[in-house]
């Protein structure tokens, strides 16, 4: 096979079952944000204390910060569709990402007059 002599490191052939999972981003809807966490909702179910890569999408930046799913709950169903909310807390935050997110409350606050501290 000649695309095996361009790899950098030898494959090894698993024999039996070797688990994996792939991370994909999937939309949410964010209730709301503090700079510890965000409260979202989603068609799918997040599992207790399992660990993410949240990308939120603020009004000047995105940024892309590790949370812990703290609580998950169904709040709706309707038909076929399931809605749940999970509260995420945000750990090993950079400086760069708090700082973001921070600006992005202040804004908010800002154009609310105030409402919401």
């Amino acid at each position: 096979m000649a695309d095996a002599n361009r790899r950098g490191a030898e494959r090894v052939p698993i024999l039996g079952d070797l688990q994996g999972e792939i991370m994909v981003f999937q939309p949410m809807l964010i209730r709301d944000i503090s700079k510890t966490g965000v409260t979202v909702e989603t068609r799918f179910p997040l599992h207790l204390d399992s660990l993410h890569e949240v990308r939120l999408s603020l009004v000047k930046k995105s940024v892309v910060v590790k949370a812990r799913v703290a609580g998950s709950q169904i709040t709706d169903v309707d038909q076929d569709i399931v809605t749940y909310r999970s509260g995420l807390e945000f750990v090993a935050v950079s400086g760069r990402v708090l700082d973001a997110i921070r600006e992005f409350l202040v804004d908010v606050k800002a154009d609310r007059g105030g409402i919401g501290e």
